[in-house]
């Protein structure tokens, strides 16, 4: 028997991270933005690299969205310190600062004001996507602005006319839950705002899914590739409406339109080609293994986490490709600190048992690590592991902690779980186990998954990549 597992302290990388657009501005930046604008992210750092070491901000802000895009938690410690190099002269860097402390779990109370004043003075000097993460930051920290009510203050922007404010009320909606009860409003607010904000597409495309409406849904389609033509809608938007598309949670899907979109932009976005293969892998009658692979294969050589991470699905599950747990693990451990889920089934293979023994350790490690990144289901699992005792010593008290957690995925077997193991603490066992469990919730913060999956907070702030 080995001994106890231990815990470890703090979250290792942002439950979220900001997706930011490169900036345009200097002619110099041309071929950085270009090679980003490809998904070229080596190439774009090299020269942003170049024009920041001579002191130019939005070289530096360009250079720090990469580092934040990269998921990587000492490259995004890295790009706040050059974000605050840039902000005193730039407002660009005030808000993509500002954002990235909205986006900072277990920030402290003053990181939130600072944001408040960030996200504030950004916007004041005009820069775009400001209004979002304030709202977003009176929802997650009502305790640090007692004198803001969240939707009086939309209300507010709304009434005086902010072009944000409707998006800023989309985010309440999702944030409390009710955004399938305001369905028409989120229509009639991105009708109105879709062509200043191209995000916009993705929202009523989601709208006109939920409501089987494939008519409106058709029509927005058109719209929106006639736009990517014109080049006012990017790749990335058009990619995530074929997500949308092909998303049976949302209500019928249309996957072969999203196979045809994707296709379309794959090519000069490599992103779409591991989309494509998510979409082949939902729904397999789209084609072969031959083409799954293809499209793996092009994610792959562009670099795209999501590609090692599927792949190593395919190898887990044994889906259209046998299994096999050692593919599987080298695929996942090359996406571990770019895609959550790598944690998740790393941790499940090393505690499984599939590489023909438990390695308990391993599997903790990389199992709270992707709980504390907001992977539910990682939650049930480190409770099984504990409870169970597979190559270690049962902890009940660890197995309380992560069982009442894990109940957040509203399943039968995690409820379950959660009532059983409660059932045999004596009292003196169960305080300390609610104790132990309070100091979990508090290291992994206050961010809310809910609020972490809105597409708006991850808006672009409308200039134009050259």
């Amino acid at each position: 028997m080995t001994s106890p597992l231990r815990i470890l302290p703090v979250p290792l990388t942002l439950a979220m991270a900001i997706a930011l657009a490169g900036c345009a501005g200097l002619p110099d930046q041309r071929l950085a933005n270009e090679a980003l604008k490809r998904g070229d992210t080596a190439l774009a750092a090299q020269n942003y690299q170049q024009l920041a070491d001579l002191g130019y901000s939005e070289a530096q802000v360009g250079l720090a969205d990469i580092q934040v895009d990269s998921r990587d938690p000492a490259q995004i410690k890295q790009a706040e310190a050059t974000y605050r190099a840039a902000a005193s002269v730039s407002p660009r860097a005030q808000a993509r600062l500002g954002r990235l402390l909205v986006a900072k779990p277990g920030s402290t109370e003053a990181e939130q004001h600072e944001a408040e004043g960030l996200l504030k003075k950004a916007s004041a000097a005009g820069e775009g996507n400001t209004l979002i993460p304030l709202a977003m930051l009176y929802l997650q920290y009502p305790h640090s602005f007692p004198n803001v009510n969240a939707q009086q203050q939309i209300s507010q922007w709304r009434a005086e006319g902010k072009p944000e404010a409707g998006l800023a009320q989309v985010l309440l909606y999702r944030t409390q839950g009710t955004y399938d009860q305001h369905l028409d409003e989120v229509e009639t607010i991105c009708k109105a705002a879709l062509n200043t904000t191209d995000i916009c597409y993705v929202e009523l495309a989601t709208v006109y899914q939920k409501q089987a409406k494939p008519e409106q849904q058709a029509e927005l389609i058109k719209q929106m590739q006639a736009a990517h033509a014109r080049g006012t809608v990017t790749a990335q938007r058009v990619d995530s409406v074929a997500r949308v598309l092909g998303d049976a949670s949302l209500g019928k899907t249309d996957e072969k339109t999203a196979q045809s979109l994707l296709e379309g932009i794959a090519p000069g976005y490599p992103a779409s080609w591991v989309s494509l293969a998510q979409l082949l892998y939902d729904f397999p009658e789209l084609g072969d293994v031959d083409t799954m692979m293809k499209y793996l294969d092009n994610g792959r050589a562009a670099d795209q986490p999501r590609a090692e991470l599927l792949l190593g699905k395919l190898y887990y599950e044994g889906k259209m490709v046998p299994a096999d747990a050692k593919a599987a693990e080298e695929h996942f451990k090359k996406a571990v600190d770019r895609e959550v889920a790598a944690d998740y089934y790393l941790g499940q293979i090393y505690r499984r048992g599939y590489l023909g023994q438990v390695y308990s350790q391993k599997a903790l490690d990389h199992l709270l690590k992707a709980a504390r990144n907001g992977q539910n289901s990682a939650d049930f699992a480190i409770a099984q592991l504990f409870s169970q005792g597979k190559g270690t010593k049962p902890d009940p008290l660890n197995a309380y902690v992560f069982s009442q957690l894990a109940k957040t995925q509203n399943t039968p077997q995690a409820t379950e779980l959660a009532q059983t193991l409660e059932a045999q603490l004596p009292p003196a066992q169960l305080a300390e186990a609610k104790r132990l469990l309070k100091q979990e919730q508090d290291v992994r913060g206050a961010l809310s998954q809910n609020t972490l999956e809105l597409h708006a907070l991850q808006e672009e702030d409308g200039e134009e990549s050259l």
